[in-house]
């Protein structure tokens, strides 16, 4: 499938230009029963394709400017240990994959980013050769199928986040990475502003988080990273995708601690408006490509793009059946509802869980 001439993700980003990213996948899939939760792997592109299909195409009808291959833990190593498809081949996943991306960036303008993410290999320096060769593998596969610009995401370690990117960026095609590290720093406790300047002296162009925790953590993150690459002398674009629930009670392994995960998130998810929020505060702190991860629905994504809309110069068809800050609202015959059609009331309001014998908060396991 040949993609459409379009400008590059660098192009855009570096012309100022805000990208939107699009959200999450494993989870809506497993929620949606497409994905088994535990090795979370992506066999689904080829088993249900529709079904990955029609997430891409909601998150490009929300406003996403890219769509990310659904290759999640596609590599060789995690499809064996997880068990979970055994006819079917991490080549066959990441080329099915690539396909239904193109071909839902062709009906918008949207680029196509091929992704690789921490392995089940590594362990120390000594491992470096066995997830290079695993990062070659997946990237051969992106390579023919002529993806836009690559991604190495979801790594704990900042060293196998480097040799991830240093095996992308043969491909000449432009490289981003996002560890998935809490503002204390990488596993090994490598802090933020370390691991950007490793990651950009290693090739990236743009650099950041993604998953693991919130919207508020990942930005104290990105805003260290950035510190680090100032004063490095350092110069690089950068990039956020946060979860899409509220876990400030998480300690540094992420929401994987919480006990709540991954079935009782619910309670934790973000609302539209505190996406808005999140958006600005992103904007403000000159992120310029911001998406989200895992939690993050269309409709967070919607909310990515009606937030910078004056800084983009549209909205996304989504937004056709949307009323900005409850305007919709206003044509409801109860007047209590009716009042609700601001963005003052939606912007001060202080949601309720509905669970008077819950605690706020949890303690980690982890």
């Amino acid at each position: 499938m040949t993609s459409v001439k379009r400008k590059g993700i660098l192009e855009r980003l570096d012309a100022g230009e805000v990208v939107i990213g699009d959200g999450g996948y494993v989870l809506q899939l497993e929620r949606r029963g497409y994905v088994k939760a535990g090795h979370w792997t992506p066999e689904a592109a080829v088993e249900h394709p529709e079904a990955v299909r029609q997430l891409h195409r909601e998150f490009l009808r929300a406003g996403a400017d890219v769509m990310q291959t659904f290759t999640f833990y596609s590599c060789d190593d995690k499809l064996d240990i997880s068990g979970n498809a055994p006819n079917i081949t991490c080549q066959q996943i990441n080329e099915v994959a690539c396909d239904i991306a193109r071909e839902v960036a062709n009906e918008g303008g949207a680029l196509v980013c091929a992704g690789v993410s921490q392995t089940g290999v590594y362990k120390d320096r000594s491992s470096e050769s066995e997830v290079k060769a695993i990062v070659k593998k997946q990237l051969d596969v992106f390579l023919r199928k002529d993806v836009d610009f690559l991604i190495a995401e979801y790594f704990a370690h900042v060293e196998e986040a480097v040799w991830a990117v240093e095996v992308l960026v043969t491909s000449g095609k432009p490289v981003a990475s996002t560890l998935c590290i809490s503002p204390k720093g990488d596993i090994d406790r490598v802090c933020p502003a370390e691991c950007a300047v490793r990651l950009v002296k290693a090739g990236a162009k743009i650099v950041g988080v993604n998953c693991h925790v919130d919207p508020t953590q990942c930005l104290n993150t990105v805003k260290q990273m950035k510190e680090g690459l100032d004063t490095a002398g350092l110069r690089a674009h950068l990039m956020i995708q946060p979860l899409g629930f509220h876990c400030p009670d998480c300690t540094s392994a992420g929401y994987i601690g919480l006990p709540e995960f991954p079935f009782a998130l619910e309670s934790r998810v973000v609302n539209r408006w505190d996406v808005h929020k999140y958006a600005r505060e992103a904007y403000t702190a000159g992120i310029r490509y911001i998406g989200g991860c895992c939690g993050f629905e269309p409709y967070h994504i919607r909310a990515l793009a009606e937030e910078l809309a004056p800084e983009r110069g549209f909205l996304p068809p989504a937004s056709q059946k949307h009323g900005l800050w409850g305007s919709a609202l206003e044509g409801s015959s109860k007047p209590y509802v009716k009042a609700r059609a601001s963005r003052s009331h939606w912007e001060n309001l202080k949601p309720a869980s509905g669970r008077p014998l819950c605690p706020s908060m949890s303690i980690p396991d982890a």
